[in-house]
């Protein structure tokens, strides 16, 4: 009588890698969400990416999957990353004020990372993190930087001088400031 579990095609110490590399990688983008006092943190992003790399560790060690296999159960990994990501995007108040984009694309980053290392793809894992948590890290700033230069130049209000109601300073009024 055959065992009712195949024997695992990976060796014990790679699946480990696999799950520790996700882990890793989950956990540490959790932290920079959970240092921003967002909805997700470590243990959200860390079970997000953990849970995608064990989902394609199984799809691996399972006989008889194809290409077409891997390829639906990467659809659903991200079908189901979408409602946990539209769990954190949220409407304040009256206004049409979105927030928790970032936490939701970090969400979905997550899961891709968790996917690539269940996947043995510890390049593109480490890789992938190093740049989206680069962007965690410095992408705020550079956005504010970014859009203030762009209303110096425009005299369009920022998005937080939108949401506050302040009013905008005309182009170049730093110049007059500074020419007085």
């Amino acid at each position: 009588m055959a065992p009712l579990t195949p024997e695992p095609v990976l060796p014990a110490l790679d699946i480990a890698l696999r799950l520790l590399t996700a882990l890793a990688c989950g956990t540490v983008i959790g932290l920079n969400r959970e240092f921003h006092n967002k909805p997700a943190g470590f243990r959200t992003f860390g079970l997000v990416s953990v849970g995608s790399a064990l989902i394609v560790i199984l799809i691996h060690q399972m006989e008889h999957t194809g290409p077409d296999a891997v390829s639906r159960v990467v659809q659903g990994v991200v079908t189901g990353i979408g409602f946990i990501g539209a769990g954190v995007i949220f409407h304040r108040g009256s206004h049409v004020e979105v927030q928790g984009l970032t936490t939701a694309a970090a969400v979905w980053l997550t899961a891709g990372l968790g996917m690539a290392a269940g996947a043995g793809q510890m390049k593109l894992a480490w890789m992938g993190f190093g740049i989206g948590l680069l962007l965690l890290l410095v992408g705020g700033p550079i956005e504010r930087l970014l859009t203030r230069a762009l209303r110096r130049l425009t005299g369009k209000p920022t998005r937080h001088e939108r949401r506050v109601g302040a009013t905008p300073r005309p182009p170049h009024a730093h110049r007059d400031e500074v020419q007085r």
